[in-house]
C-alpha cells in the first residue's frame, strides 16, 4: 500500500482541529514524530516533509495548533494573527500541544513509547514548549525556532532531549537570545545541543522563502546539515 495521508479531526481547547496523519499502515509499529508547522499552519509542504520522514520508517502527525480552517498565506497582510493569539496565551498553546501529541499516539502505527517532535519557526517554539513541560517524548528538534520562555516555570528536570538547529544571523533570535536559551535549558537540567549555522538567517529550511532584507532566506547547506543532524538525533534517542 505504501505511505498514506489521513486527514484527522480532533478535539482540544478552542477546537476542533484538523491535522494530517502520514504513515505506512503495513509497516507495523513505528517511532512517532509530531511535526509542528510554521506561522501559516498546516499546508502541503508540511505533508511532503511528513512523507519524507515516513519513508524513513516513522509514523508522523502534522499538528494543527490554530484550529480547523485557520490558515494563512504569505500574501495575507495579517498572516501572523493566529500565532499572535497563542504567543499571548502560552497555557492555551500548551493544552493544544498536549492534545496534538495524544493524537499522534492514537495513530495505530505509533509506538507510544518512542515519540519525538519536529517544529519549524513558530513550531520550533512549540517543540521547545513541549520540552519545557516535560511531555512524554524522547526528544524535540527546533528548526529556526523562537526561544522566548513562557511566563510560567519549566518542569524541572526537562526530560526530553533537545536539539536546536539555529541560523546564527537569525534576526528573530539574535545571539543573546540563543545564549539565554542555553542557560535556560541548563538551569532546567535538560540534555541539550544547539547547532548554529554561520551566515544563515531565519526559516533556512523553507525553499519558498526569500526575504533577505528581513533576514529570512532559504539556505541549502543549513537545510541539509540540520536535516542530517535531526536524523542522527532520532537514531540516538530511539536506540
Amino acid at each position: 500500500m505504501g505511505i498514506e495521508r489521513r486527514v484527522t479531526v480532533y478535539e482540544g481547547p478552542g477546537g476542533p482541529f484538523e491535522g494530517m496523519a502520514v504513515a505506512d499502515p503495513q509497516a507495523g509499529t513505528l517511532p512517532g514524530i509530531l511535526l509542528i508547522p510554521n506561522v501559516l499552519g498546516t499546508k502541503e509542504e508540511d505533508f511532503v516533509r511528513a512523507e519524507r520522514l515516513a519513508a524513513l520508517g516513522y509514523a508522523v502527525f502534522v499538528a494543527d495548533v490554530f484550529g480547523q480552517g485557520k490558515r494563512t498565506t504569505r500574501a495575507d497582510p495579517d498572516m501572523a494573527r493566529y500565532m499572535v493569539e497563542l504567543n499571548n496565551d502560552r497555557a492555551l498553546l500548551k493544552g493544544r500541544l498536549a492534545v496534538s501529541l495524544d493524537t499522534l499516539k492514537a495513530m495505530p502505527e505509533t509506538d507510544t513509547a518512542r515519540c519525538a517532535v519536529f517544529g519549524y519557526c513558530f513550531g520550533g517554539k512549540c517543540a521547545l514548549d513541549i520540552a519545557r513541560a516535560s511531555m512524554d517524548v524522547k526528544g524535540v528538534v527546533s528548526f529556526h525556532g523562537v526561544y522566548d520562555a513562557p511566563p510560567f516555570p519549566n518542569v524541572t528536570p526537562i526530560t526530553p532531549k533537545v536539539l536546536v538547529c539555529h541560523g546564527w544571523d537569525d534576526p528573530i533570535c539574535p545571539p543573546d537570545a540563543t545564549v539565554a536559551l542555553g542557560k535556560e535549558l541548563t538551569d532546567s537540567k535538560a540534555e541539550w545541543q544547539i547547532h548554529a549555522y554561520g551566515h544563515t538567517g531565519h526559516a533556512f529550511t523553507d525553499e519558498g522563502i526569500n526575504m533577505p532584507e528581513r533576514g529570512i532566506v532559504y539556505n541549502a547547506d543549513a537545510d541539509r546539515r540540520s536535516w542530517q543532524a535531526s536524523l542522527n538525533f532520532l537514531e540516538e534517542i530511539f536506540a
